[in-house]
Order: C-alpha cells, then structure tokens, then sequence
C-alpha cells in the first residue's frame, strides 16, 4: 500500500472574509473529491481570510498511480482563476 500527502498552500485574493473563502475552498474541495477520489482537508491558517493550507491524501497500489493523481490535483488548483497557488509539496509514504 502506498500512501501520497500533497500539500498545498493557497491564496484567494478575492476572499474578503471567511464566509466567502470557505465558499471557494468547499467548491475546491468537492471538484478533487469527486474528480479524483482523494481526501481533502483543510490543515491550517483557518482563521486567515486568504490564505488556506489544504493537505490532500490518496492510497494506491502503485506509487507512479499516486503520483499521478496528485499531479492532476495540483494541475486542476492551478487552472482555477479564483485562488493562486503558492507552493505544493507531494510525500510518497
């Protein structure tokens, strides 16, 4: 079993209040969830209006599959016009 953790580290320029970057970040989460059958969560900086740290888990066989999928994840964040990405990070468990 092969276990990835991809962490990503956000920024919402638009998000002018917590209500509005939870909106963003729920649509965000739900589109990984159902597109890539990861988990997703929000790990930290919660309280900050634009910025979020979302940690995103996926278990395979393979550690290539893994890599993939994680890969896909961070290209699908990238295209998302309403938040930038400010770094990410993939382990390989």
């Amino acid at each position: 079993m092969i276990v990835g953790l991809c962490t990503v580290e956000l920024y919402m320029p638009d998000a002018d209040s917590l209500k509005a970057k939870r909106q963003i970040l729920l649509s965000l989460k739900d589109r990984l969830r159902d597109k890539f059958n990861v988990s997703v969560a929000e790990v930290a900086d919660q309280d900050l209006w634009q910025k979020a740290v979302l940690g995103i888990a996926c278990v395979a066989n393979e550690g290539a599959h893994v890599n993939q999928v994680l890969d896909q994840a961070i290209n699908l964040i990238r295209s998302m016009r309403t938040l930038e990405l400010v770094q990410s990070r993939i382990d390989i468990l």
